[in-house]
């Protein structure tokens, strides 16, 4: 008996996923819609009105689990001072799901640094990687609450930030 492994999503959903060549899905569970939510080697495929989002991990700032409301909450990474575009997804058997967003996630970093601006308060800077390990490191800050972008001495600090983390890898 040979063995075979079910596939992670059915082939009309695969067919209509905008993947790039080579790109797999690894992971995957559907939505209080009937919707399937696609995790693959690469990205995050969210079901959007009649398509997809496609989400690069590295554009993934921080997800989790929101037990109460038994709901994936995935914050994308936004410019600077911008809002962090937010996606609650209620999830029906999301197990392996879930486990490949926090190893994406979490895979994607390269570095954080952590920068005071003003007493305890202050901004991280991150440096992510796509999954691929070609193009450009995306980098992105957090502001500690109560922080303002368009302070001088923010600003400073982001630019500093941004410095010193390139200087850390080397670029």
């Amino acid at each position: 008996m040979r063995w075979q492994r079910s596939a992670i999503v059915p082939a009309d959903v695969r067919a209509e996923l905008d993947v790039a060549a080579g790109e797999r899905p690894l992971a995957a569970a559907l939505d209080g819609d009937d919707r399937w939510v696609v995790g693959t080697d690469r990205a995050l495929h969210l079901p959007i009105d009649d398509g997809w989002q496609v989400l690069p991990w590295q554009r993934v700032d921080r997800a989790g689990w929101d037990k109460d409301s038994e709901r994936l909450v995935v914050v994308e990474v936004a410019d600077f001072g911008e809002q962090q575009p937010q996606h609650e997804l209620a999830l029906r058997d999301p197990l392996r799901l879930l486990d490949l967003v926090r190893e994406r996630v979490t895979a994607s970093v390269l570095l954080t640094r952590h920068v005071p601006v003003e007493g305890s308060r202050g901004l991280k800077v991150v440096a992510r990687r796509s999954p691929t390990g070609r193009g450009e490191i995306d980098w992105s800050t957090w502001l500690d609450d109560g922080l303002d972008p368009a302070d001088p001495r923010v600003q400073r600090a982001v630019a500093e930030g941004l410095a010193a983390g390139r200087a850390d890898l080397g670029l």
